[in-house]
């Protein structure tokens, strides 16, 4: 007969051995898992919208918190003194246009008809001058006038020659129009022109400032009247679709995982919702964990960074949001996809 202290000990002696059991089986007998659990914060990725001309705000169209398209305009600068400098450059260019014109149309039959009236009048004073000279030459060998007469008569009859060459001259320039050099220089102008124009009509679109791409204003930097220069932020914006988080893999796991991996994405924000991802980014250097990231293993062991993008058409996840990552490490075959992969709502 057992007495009642043996079988308490008994009792206790087996409840022991049950949880030895237990314990090895749960903690040594388990195979491996399936699937890669990660921590980490929806990174914070920003714009700073500027403008790229020089002037006075004239009006701001968002505000803080407003949801803003690639393309959409967002504020506007003073454009009055672009706009009188394209006038400026246009008006240059119309009378540059019409210089080549005029050039490239050569002597107006007007013109021509004019040098060769001009040629025909020399010639008429050559032929005078011919004769007065020998009257005047015959009289002064006769010495009924004196030489000096004849003299002047001579240095007219070359005066009236050299205007005669001058007339033909002028006359073949108006027949042969302009020099090709004039209408390749005209050209030349024109185009600077042309240059000087595009960059002033450049210029006056600058005095726009359209979103880069899609996101919310986070912050309304400067308001209307503050005069701005390029580069300066106007707004900063916030970039959220699509987001992605960062996180960091154990050493032990890089084996485990590839770019084009699928991922799911939760939150305790939205109990019960996942999000869909995939690996798009994996760290080719090894560095140690940072103190602000949480794992479940030793801080001093090496990790990788990576980046695990999410599709956020709702706007849910938000940016420094902390998130966890699941990765199945089983029938997750990579794909191929780019950061803009993103399909239908979350």
């Amino acid at each position: 007969m057992i007495s009642k202290k043996k079988r308490v000990i008994l009792a206790v002696l087996f409840l022991f051995a049950v949880g030895a059991i237990a314990y090895f089986l749960l903690h040594h007998s388990r195979g491996p898992t399936d699937q890669l659990t990660l921590y980490g914060n929806v990174d914070i990725r920003q714009v700073q919208a500027a403008f790229d001309a020089s002037g006075r705000i004239q009006q701001l169209l968002v505000q803080e918190g407003d949801r803003v398209k690639k393309g959409q305009l967002i504020a506007k600068l003073d454009p009055t003194r672009f706009q009188d400098a394209v006038h400026r450059d246009m008006a240059l260019v119309s009378a540059q246009k019409q210089v080549l014109a005029r050039l490239l149309a050569g002597s107006r039959p007007e013109e021509i008809a004019e040098a060769r009236a001009k040629v025909a009048a020399a010639q008429a004073a050559l032929q005078n001058a011919q004769l007065v000279w020998q009257r005047q030459h015959t009289l002064a060998d006769e010495q009924y006038v004196p030489k000096q007469s004849a003299d002047n008569a001579g240095a007219a009859l070359k005066s009236a020659q050299a205007n005669l060459e001058q007339s033909n001259q002028a006359l073949t320039l108006a027949i042969k129009g302009p020099r090709k050099e004039d209408i390749a220089l005209a050209h030349a102008q024109l185009a600077a022109d042309q240059a000087a124009l595009a960059l002033t009509q450049r210029q006056l679109q600058d005095t726009q400032l359209y979103a880069p791409a899609d996101g919310v204003i986070q912050d309304r930097i400067l308001e209307p009247g503050d005069m701005v220069t390029p580069g300066v932020p106007v707004f900063s914006l916030a970039l959220d679709n699509p987001v992605w988080v960062r996180a960091y893999l154990p050493e032990k796991s890089l084996g485990q995982v590839r770019l084009g991996m699928s991922a799911s994405i939760v939150s305790d924000s939205f109990p019960g919702k996942s999000f869909s991802g995939w690996v798009g980014f994996l760290s080719p250097t090894a560095e140690f964990t940072p103190k602000t990231v949480e794992t479940t293993d030793l801080r001093t062991e090496l990790v990788y960074r990576v980046r695990i993008y999410a599709c956020n058409p709702a706007h849910r996840l938000r940016l420094g949001m902390p998130v966890t990552v699941h990765i199945s490490l089983h029938d997750n075959q990579p794909q191929n996809r780019p950061p803009d992969a993103c399909g239908g709502s979350q």
